[in-house]
């Protein structure tokens, strides 16, 4: 069995791939390893992947229309998850023509990639961000979710049509994820929990937006992971009960569907820098700051459908989490 991972040295993508090595499977990973944070944090993860003998790394941009067919002629995948993206909500407002290139025109190279081969499933990252400022809580999948309000988002939301529109013209069997809030060890710098801890650390005041009051469903890595898992081995099949007078958002007559992987509760901000305090033993310096264009007051996932597709159940908590994570810090810098 050998997955096709894009984003292998990114985050998410990172602790997917090894969770698979060690359960003894194959994974190709894609990563053009590109400097939108510290290339040193990409290599070290890359050298652990590159540690087991079922990994091996193609250096290759996403948008590359040659590349990524070639990739997918040779090696020809049994599945493909794809997690290399474009991220970040505040950058998106800097640099939408990296948006475009990386979420939309690679995504496309994926689709046509998995269109020649055609693998048993494709996963691929979605965002919460798609619910935009949709303020019936929990989010639920089955609910419309057609007014993004940033171009991360909107990209995103391409994609799981994009998707769909392959699985019904070709059959591929799709699964969406919506990721909420996703954090833990080997996380991205420009993530708040990683700048809030170098700060702290470093005895520098932290931005924190929307004077703290904003709740997120912050989401531990391994738990997101658990749910990918799940789902590769569960591809979906069209929903035989789908009616196209009343649509299901969620699900298809194709074989397609979307889902939700969150903890599944809010915790708000200020809590979640005081369980950072603590496990760094160290107070912060606050600027509370107003919203940013792009930021929503709050997130929750509803994950009744998750649970039951995939018997996802995320536990970790964000006390257990952030330790972690500290943890990890204090390790790999040495602090």
């Amino acid at each position: 069995m050998t997955t096709l991972v894009t984003g292998s040295a990114g985050f998410i993508g990172f602790h997917l791939s090894r969770r698979l090595l060690e359960r003894g499977e194959t994974v190709v990973g894609l990563d053009s390893l590109n400097s939108y944070y510290d290339p040193k944090l990409k290599a070290a993860r890359l050298a652990i992947l590159e540690a087991h003998k079922g990994y091996r790394h193609a250096k290759l941009d996403l948008a590359d229309r040659e590349g990524v067919p070639a990739l997918f002629a040779e090696v020809k995948p049994d599945r493909v998850v794809n997690l290399a993206a474009q991220a970040g909500v505040r950058y998106s407002l800097e640099s939408p023509e990296t948006y475009v290139d990386s979420n939309v025109v690679g995504f496309l190279n994926i689709l046509e990639g998995c269109r020649a081969v055609q693998p048993k499933h494709l996963v691929f990252a979605s965002t919460s961000s798609v619910y935009g400022n949709h303020n019936n809580l929990p989010f639920n999948v089955h609910d419309a979710a057609p007014h993004p309000i940033t171009l991360y988002a909107a990209t995103k939301l391409a994609n799981e049509s994009m998707a769909h529109s392959y699985a019904h013209l070709f059959g591929i069997p799709s699964t969406g994820f919506r990721f909420f809030t996703v954090y833990g060890p080997w996380g991205r710098p420009d993530m708040a929990l990683f700048k809030f801890t170098d700060a702290i650390l470093k005895g520098q005041p932290i931005d924190v937006y929307g004077e703290g009051r904003m709740q997120r469903d912050f989401t531990y890595v391994e738990d997101i992971v658990d749910g990918l898992l799940a789902a590769l081995d569960r591809p979906p099949v069209a929903n035989p009960g789908w009616n196209s007078e009343a649509p299901d958002p969620a699900t298809s007559a194709a074989p397609w569907r979307i889902l939700n992987l969150g903890a599944g509760r809010r915790v708000e901000l200020m809590r979640y820098i005081e369980v950072l305090q603590e496990k760094l033993g160290k107070t912060a310096q606050i600027n509370f700051m107003p919203m940013q264009p792009g930021d929503v007051a709050r997130t929750e996932a509803d994950t009744a459908e998750t649970r039951a597709v995939l018997d996802y159940a995320p536990s970790t908590t964000v006390e257990v989490g952030v330790g972690r994570f500290v943890d990890w810090y204090r390790e790999y810098y040495g602090v």
